[in-house]
């Protein structure tokens, strides 16, 4: 991966964005947008647009999400200790002695998710999987006033992992999901302005609170009226024990992109994205979908009676855990097919199914 392209990911993923407080790792995204773009804005709440080759046609939105899962201070009691909620599905199992970060008006406190020493834990039976509500997090503080001097009710809460190489073209990272789509959207933006061959205006989109409900995809694609939309999101690589590949597909690590099939994916932007990807000669693997994706593609194809859509995912392993593992030549594909996709669009194109 190009130096300038690793350092502008790791930046990106190590800026906590939890969801509905993206602006910290908005601001990173804009920044380095700007010098691949004709403009740049952001709306009332908060999602980021960088326009290229404006005027043209058709409008193209590549879209992914900057929000990462997280928790929020719901309670804190007589000796100091913090109760939460969570905001998108976090799993109380793996966020159990973690290190974290409550983003406070006064800046980051460190706190730690405690855990009850095993020795201690021993039932009958087998022990009860905890739940978010039984989460407490130990901030140092003697005390309740001590405590809500440093934070209150309502600051976001994120786990402490940041970026790292573990090997190979293997990266590992918290919140890859979605960073990852937020990279490549910017990067394909990159691309385009480096080749320059563009009929179609293409609005790259860091959208916000996809993990609360596919909000922030919901206001902008509304607002843009774009005539064809991509998004880029993570999806559950398979490739390691105890997942049924009956039930989930058979999805690897290193084996290229996916791409989705059915319902919110328009079949003629999928067939027009599998003839880039062979072009290009982009391995690609495939995905079904039997009612909805969960990703802001369910969002995006039915505004304003129906904005042709297609999904594009990374295989990820781990996902919604601090260890996310995605291999970085199979993200490097997706801005390559985004870019190509937007280079074969001709002027005025539609997408219609043909009946």
């Amino acid at each position: 991966m190009r130096k300038e392209s690793l350092e502008f990911l790791q930046r990106l993923v190590n800026t906590p964005s939890p969801t509905s407080y993206e602006a910290r790792g908005q601001r990173v995204w804009l920044d380095y947008v700007a010098a691949f773009a004709d403009e740049t804005y952001s709306d009332a709440y908060g999602n980021c647009v960088a326009v290229l080759n404006k005027g043209g046609t058709p409008r193209l939105m590549l879209a992914a999400h900057a929000d990462e899962i997280a928790l929020v201070v719901n309670y804190i009691d007589d000796n100091g200790y913090i109760y939460v909620k969570r905001m998108g599905g976090v799993d109380a199992v793996v966020s159990k002695a973690q290190r974290v970060s409550i983003h406070s008006r006064g800046g980051p406190v460190l706190g730690v998710i405690g855990n009850v020493a095993p020795h201690m834990n021993k039932v009958d039976g087998e022990p009860k999987l905890p739940k978010v509500q039984d989460l407490f997090i130990d901030i140092g503080a003697p005390n309740r006033k001590a405590a809500e001097k440093r934070v209150r009710v309502g600051d976001p809460i994120t786990l402490n992992q940041e970026f790292q190489m573990l090997h190979g073209d293997l990266a590992v990272a918290r919140a890859f999901d979605n960073r990852i789509g937020t990279f490549a959207v910017a990067e394909a933006l990159r691309l385009l302005r480096e080749t320059g061959k563009l009929k179609a205006e293409v609005c790259a989109v860091s959208n916000t609170q996809e993990e609360v409900g596919l909000f922030g995809a919901r206001q902008i694609a509304y607002s843009l009226k774009p005539d064809v939309a991509l998004v880029v999101d993570v999806t559950h690589a398979t490739d390691y024990p105890t997942i049924s590949k009956t039930t989930h597909g058979d999805i690897r690590l290193g084996k290229g992109p996916t791409i989705t099939h059915g319902v919110c994916n328009h079949p003629e932007v999928m067939n027009r994205l599998e003839s880039v990807a062979a072009k290009l000669k982009i391995p690609l693997q495939h995905e079904a979908t039997s009612a909805s994706s969960g990703t802001d593609t369910d969002a995006i194809f039915w505004t304003r009676g129906g904005i042709p859509s297609g999904l594009i995912s990374l295989p990820n392993r781990y996902m919604h855990s601090p260890v996310e593992v995605v291999n970085l030549k199979d993200l490097e594909q997706i801005p390559r097919l985004m870019a190509g996709f937007a280079e074969s669009l001709k002027a005025g194109e539609e997408f219609k199914v043909k009946i």
